[in-house]
């Protein structure tokens, strides 16, 4: 089992857009391991790959008993109404800010085999789904901050014990 360290926010990986994971073989498998090791600690429920500072695309998530993975995710749909949500990121610890992410969300990818697969989620997954895909595309959480929100968090982050 190995659980990876989480990056934090400041770390250059986590502002970069990621790569296709290209062709399977070992290392794409032992990326998915570590992954699903990864996201299995209690309290988790996603982890990208930018996040243990590999920028491939690809994310596994945890809710509700839950636990799997997507390579190469699009975000395919979303739906309802935009709820705010106390959102955390394991990039920015122990901060939990008001962000607006549809209720429900569709996400597409493929497995280690090749095979296409999708997951659909309603409230904390559909965050989620959401939350991890931006991370793919190289943006936190905190970029989707009301303005005097994300001030507010901003100041947070500076005074967090982990900022650098």
């Amino acid at each position: 089992m190995t659980v990876r360290e989480i990056r934090l926010f400041g770390d250059p990986v986590l502002r970069s857009v990621c790569d296709p994971v290209g062709a399977p073989g070992p290392a794409l498998e032992a990326l998915v391991a570590d992954l699903l090791d990864t996201v299995r600690v209690p309290g988790r429920a996603g982890v990208a790959a930018n996040q243990i500072g590999v920028p491939l695309r690809a994310f596994a998530y945890n809710v509700d008993g839950r636990i799997g993975y997507l390579l190469d995710p699009e975000l395919a749909e979303v739906r309802g109404t935009p709820v705010e949500f106390d959102e955390g990121c394991l990039s920015v610890p122990d901060l939990l800010f008001p962000t607006k992410r549809y209720p429900w969300a569709r996400s597409t990818g493929r497995l280690l085999d090749g095979t296409a697969t999708e997951v659909v989620g309603e409230g904390v997954l559909a965050e989620a789904l959401q939350h991890e895909q931006d991370h793919l595309d190289g943006r936190l959480y905190l970029s989707r901050l009301e303005p005097e929100v994300r001030k507010e968090a901003m100041a947070a982050v500076r005074r967090a014990p982990w900022f650098r």
